[in-house]
């Protein structure tokens, strides 16, 4: 105590004296802690009342510096300001703790300067063995500066110093007439020992500007926005960076190079476009005609939500389609107790129970977006919550992937490797210019898959002498036929008769399945269920924003974008998909793998989606892919979903034990509690196959109460692994203290972004006559 008074005591008399004190560096003790910063800065005299955690306003966007805009610093320039010799008490300087404004993380501001300095200089901390990097930002008239500077010279030693300042292209005459300005009011040259200006503050000389060389050890390469070192696409296993898109949001290279990349967009995600009716048409009991339907059908809506949200909603190009996310509680309703013994017309029955149940989902969702609720709800969604909610999506068919798949593995085994190949193996492979394996990972091999399967087929592999493939299982006299039952209808590929049966002409329309049923039950289903689609969507936001170099959205663009999403499930129900539409998780994937975030060739290929879907043979056509080669598509499909999941941890601090054990917690009892819930289905196994059964407990579980459809609502809830770990996430995330620093909260653009650069957010403005059709709704970002 004593000696810090006394140092206390010297610094003070030293500043009367007009000297100013040597100040000590910034040494964090306990990681990210903006209070112990505060006081640092209060002990050292940089006492500002503009301390704070948030991001800055005047940061420089992602698209600037992807640009390649900025300045070095010239022999005669002076950028910063002396450490060495400190500040004037008149100057207002304030160390700051910023979020990065993309990735959400926390990065050091350094020393934010009042735009009503001069020229500020920045002179080399002389320290043995010491690294220094500081950032240095002005106020919105000086633009951004952004420098790294280390040092790692003795004293008295020279050695070369490797600096860096990136600020906008627009300071560079700014600056010199400012220098000019300064230089006639007494700054008359440069100095090895500094100078004076006409204000009195001492300014040393810059240091001339080197290029680092590579075999420097004391200087850091810098590496410039888009470019990788030694020439690694970061696309390839570096999630954190931002890739180098090929064709940008709003560039339109000509119709035919937006056809191509618009196919090439809906290609690498048919799997999640087409393989969810190959499911869910055969459990309702439904025909290989109306899986033909159903699959037209989802063509129809997937290219209407599309287009709508690249219009009204948050205008970013991803691709809308019928949800895994849907697809679990839809198994739970499809196989609850009242449906397993209906014979005639259980398709119809539980199509129409799933469009009832959407409808007032989507409704709900929609109101949530557009009445400005789910904005309010942001604060409370983070990475540590998204993640592991994303992730179970995927888990929850961990007990119908392979046991599916299983039931014919000459197909399935070798689906699986050849889809690993192409991703993993031969992922960076260039062909024409295009990495082909990676893109088109799923249509090729499954074309591949497909054809080896007909010869196999054709060859007599599947045929039992005495039985038929076309015989229900209830009518097989012959154990023998009985056995291999499962085995033709999965594995042959010429057990559908929808390429028979579906016309060449039909068009989807509303209530082709009759009019929708509403029940309490369901529908309070997915009315939560909406909520963990609203909740991946706003992932996806942010995650695709990032790959694109867009600032984030603000909460209001958000909101739009959940209330279509909202808006556009209920054309799901109407036309009858079986599922809501929403946005899918793989966009991501895809954006990263294709390089293409084009919002005219999104279009383009929906409309494509469009025609196709009025091709009644095109349907039929996906109808026919065998059961075992869509569950080993899908098995691949479901792990990239949980692997994309994960991924959100990017923007946390992967190391806190805080984030740690709240991912792994609600990972752990997402699987756990609704197997707990699961194993009250007994009985099933007769009129069950084993992998349905885990989506039989809504009419078994242990929820026992006076309301049977409570009980049922209850029941069906706790045995999905997605809600139960968004509940137990979401709890654990807002309530175990944490630095925001630490949570990897979510930055989202705001008002003031809008005021002090409109430009920044012009990817996601509304067409101009839209705009003033919700000119009176402030809360959806119009």
């Amino acid at each position: 105590m004593e000696g810090g008074s006394k140092s206390k005591m010297k610094e003070r008399v030293e500043r009367q004296k007009g000297v100013n004190p040597r100040i000590e560096p910034f040494v964090p003790t306990k990681g990210h802690d903006p209070r112990e910063l505060k006081s640092w800065a209060k002990r050292t005299g940089f006492v500002s009342t503009t301390f704070s955690g948030e991001s800055g306003r005047n940061s420089l966007s992602r698209r600037d510096l992807d640009s390649g805009r900025d300045l070095n610093v010239r022999n005669n320039e002076s950028v910063g300001f002396d450490l060495e010799r400190g500040v004037d008490k008149t100057e207002t300087v304030s160390p700051k703790i910023e979020l990065d404004p993309i990735l959400g993380r926390a990065r050091n501001r350094g020393v934010e300067i009042e735009p009503d300095l001069g020229p500020i200089d920045e002179g080399s901390r002389n320290g043995r063995g010491e690294n220094l990097g500081r950032r240095v930002e002005m106020e919105p008239d000086l633009g951004s500066i952004d420098e790294g500077l280390r040092n790692g010279r003795g004293r008295g030693r020279g050695e070369n110093l490797g600096r860096r300042v990136e600020m906008e292209p627009i300071l560079r005459a700014h600056n010199e007439e400012r220098k000019d300005a300064m230089n006639a009011n007494g700054n008359g040259g440069n100095s090895a020992n500094g100078d004076v200006n006409g204000n009195g503050h001492i300014a040393q000389a810059a240091a001339p500007v080197t290029e680092p060389r590579k075999d420097d050890g004391n200087v850091d390469e810098e590496v410039g926005m888009g470019e990788y070192p030694d020439g690694e696409d970061p696309s390839y296993g570096g999630w954190h960076q931002s890739a180098r898109l090929k064709c940008g949001l709003r560039e339109n290279p000509g119709l035919v190079p937006l056809m191509f990349y618009g196919l090439q967009h809906y290609l690498s995600l048919a799997g999640s476009l087409i393989f969810i009716p190959l499911i869910t048409v055969p459990t309702m009991g439904g025909s290989d005609k109306d899986t033909a339907n159903v699959v037209s059908t989802m063509l129809l809506v997937s290219g209407l939500t599309t287009i709508l949200h690249s219009y009204f909603g948050t205008r970013l190009p991803l691709v809308q389609g019928s949800s895994f996310v849907y697809l679990a509680p839809a198994l739970v309703i499809m196989n609850s107790e009242e449906y397993r013994n209906l014979a005639e017309h259980k398709f119809r029955y539980i199509m129409r129970e799933l469009q009832g149940a959407i409808i007032v989902g989507s409704i709900f969702q929609s109101f949530l977006g557009y009445s400005g609720l789910i904005s309010l709800f942001l604060r409370f969604i983070n990475p540590v919550v998204v993640a592991p909610t994303v992730a179970a999506v995927g888990l929850a068919f961990f007990s119908y992937g392979f046991p599916q798949a299983g039931s014919c593995v000459e197909i399935s085994l070798p689906q699986i490797l050849l889809i690993l190949i192409f991703t993993l193996y031969l992922g960076g492979i260039s062909i024409f210019g295009r990495r082909v394996f990676r893109i088109y990972a799923v249509p090729v091999s499954v074309m591949i898959i497909w054809a080896y399967a007909f010869f196999l087929t054709a060859g007599g592999a599947y045929n039992f002498k005495g039985c038929s493939p076309n015989i229900p299982n209830s009518n097989i006299l012959i154990d023998a036929c009985r056995k291999h039952a499962d085995t033709m209808r999965h594995c042959r590929t010429d057990v559908s008769n929808a390429m028979r049966t579906a016309a060449w002409v039909r068009i989807p329309y509303p209530f082709q399945w009759g009019v929708p049923t509403f029940r309490l039950r369901t529908s309070f289903i997915m009315v939560i269920v909406s909520l963990v689609a609203s909740i991946d969507s706003i992932g996806n936001y942010h995650s695709a924003a990032i790959r694109m170099n867009l600032k984030a959205p603000t909460p209001g663009i958000v909101s739009r974008g959940i209330g279509l999403e909202g808006f556009c499930s209920v054309l799901a129900g109407l036309w009858g998909t079986g599922t809501g539409s929403t946005t899918l998780t793989e966009n991501v994937h895809t954006i990263n793998g294709t390089k293409v975030a084009n919002r005219r060739a999104v279009q383009l290929g929906a409309a494509l989606l469009i025609l196709f879907s009025f091709v009644g043979k095109v349907g039929a056509i996906l109808a026919s892919i065998p059961q075992a080669l869509a569950a080993a598509v899908l098995c691949f499909i479901w792990a990239l979903i949980v692997a994309l999941g994960l991924s959100t941890l990017q923007y946390t601090q992967n190391a806190s034990s805080r984030n740690v054990i709240i991912v792994g917690v609600s990972l752990f009892f997402g699987l756990s509690v609704p197997a707990y819930f699961q194993q009250y289905a007994p009985e099933t196994g007769l009129i069950l196959p084993g992998y349905l059964i885990p989506y039989a407990a809504a009419s078994n579980g242990p929820v026992h109460t006076g309301n049977a459809q409570f009980n049922f609502a209850m029941n069906a809830l706790m045995s999905l692994n997605m809600v139960v770990t968004l509940l137990v996430a979401f709890v654990l995330d807002n309530t175990v203290p944490g630095s925001r620093q630490e949570r990897g909260v979510y930055v989202w653009s705001n008002a003031e972004d809008i005021m002090t650069d409109p430009s920044s957010l012009l990817d996601y403005s509304l067409p101009s006559r839209v705009a003033r059709c919700f000119h009176w709704a402030k809360c959806v970002g119009t």
